[in-house]
């Protein structure tokens, strides 16, 4: 009998820092366990450097991937929405369980000040996600 993963959706702003190092992070860990994408409300044209170089450092290749909009068929399809800001304005109610995390927008930061945030995040993911 073959079972269904459970869909993370994990949003930010621009789908080019949090909601990307969240996916990522969750797939670097748990891919057997959950599916985990992203997106942003205005997606930027490219994923932060700083973010794809602190994922880098963890063995797994993000450089290429290209932020998108949120759509209400990934609300719809989420089991689990992770908001990487509180009180975001999504575009249609999600079917799934919605987390509000908060973590600072990294756009401006180097690798160095996005290292400290990676662990933050990956933290988040093993006490709210892991453990269920």
């Amino acid at each position: 009998m073959e079972t269904t993963k459970p869909v993370v959706l994990f949003v930010c702003q621009h789908n080019a820092g949090r909601s990307q190092l969240g996916a990522a992070l969750l797939e670097h860990v748990a891919s057997e366990r959950f599916t985990a994408i992203s997106a942003g409300l205005a997606p930027s044209h490219a994923v932060n450097p700083a973010v794809a170089a602190t994922v880098a450092e963890l063995g797994l290749d993000i450089s290429d991937r290209v932020p998108r909009a949120v759509t209400p068929t990934d609300l719809d399809q989420a089991d689990i929405v992770v908001l990487m800001k509180p009180g975001l304005a999504l575009p249609a109610s999600p079917r799934g369980e919605v987390l509000e995390w908060s973590f600072p927008n990294p756009d401006a930061w180097d690798v160095d000040a996005v290292r400290p945030l990676r662990e933050a995040v990956a933290e988040r993911i093993r006490t709210s996600l892991l453990t269920r």
